[in-house]
């Protein structure tokens, strides 16, 4: 894969930094992060905790703004826009999956795709998301009869279900066993491969960057290294 260039980018980042108000004390988490993410691509962020992963997942995605610098989304400049189309934005573009599951308990499966698909424009059907998944034969069970492997499987389908063009994931394995966490990593990568969803992922063990098409490492809120794998790696062979 060549690098992204930015007529390819389907997102933009330049000279990004954040910084946050702390009482009386202003720390900053970004420093001039310049990044270009390639439509289609898998791309995996590094870096300890503190190193501005979070942030910077979260400024990608809409939930949060730069204090300097600017994000384009396929041109679009996210960065000044107002709260309702920010709201628009994330609704009709972006999924996002998290290290804790965030399912409402008192919905089924079923019921809490079709809920982050409401208002989406083109939504795929909440039982297609939930077989593409796995989990057929789970459809009907709340979160509670889940096991937590399972549970986060209903979240990639509540994600996929919107059909984002971005699927934000941040540390999406970070609360699983090693082997249930391999297996939500496969459904990650199989829906790079299958659909062409444009994926970043965000996660402290350093050995997932080889399923990426690219990784980078963060530390102090800087990129500090940039990779491309020239062979993607098989979930097969990352050791935890």
């Amino acid at each position: 894969m060549v690098a992204p260039e930015a007529s390819q980018a389907m997102v933009q980042l330049a000279d990004v930094s954040r910084t946050y108000r702390m009482g009386e004390v202003d720390v900053t988490v970004l420093r001039g992060v310049d990044l270009a993410v390639e439509t289609g691509e898998l791309m995996v962020i590094v870096g300890p905790s503190g190193s501005g992963k979070s942030t910077l997942l979260n400024i990608m995605g809409a939930m949060d703004r730069p204090s300097t610098g600017s994000v384009h989304f396929r041109g679009r400049d996210i960065a000044s826009m107002s709260d309702r189309e920010l709201t628009r934005f994330r609704r009709d573009h972006i999924g996002f999956i998290f290290q804790f599951y965030n399912l409402v308990p008192t919905l089924t499966a079923r019921e809490n795709v079709v809920v982050a698909t409401e208002l989406a424009r083109d939504p795929l059907d909440a039982a297609e998301a939930l077989e593409m998944v796995g989990l057929a034969d789970r459809m009907d069970h709340f979160p509670g009869q889940l096991s937590g492997g399972e549970q986060q499987r209903v979240a990639v389908a509540r994600a996929v279900a919107k059909q984002p063009q971005l699927l934000l994931c941040d540390e999406p394995t970070g609360a699983l066993d090693a082997e249930t966490g391999k297996a939500i990593l496969r459904l990650l990568v199989d829906i790079n491969d299958r659909l062409g969803t444009t994926i970043v992922a965000i996660t402290h063990n350093a050995p997932i960057a080889r399923l990426a098409h690219r990784y980078l490492r963060l530390g102090s809120g800087r990129i500090v290294e940039r990779q491309f794998n020239t062979r993607r790696a098989a979930v097969e062979e990352i050791a935890w």
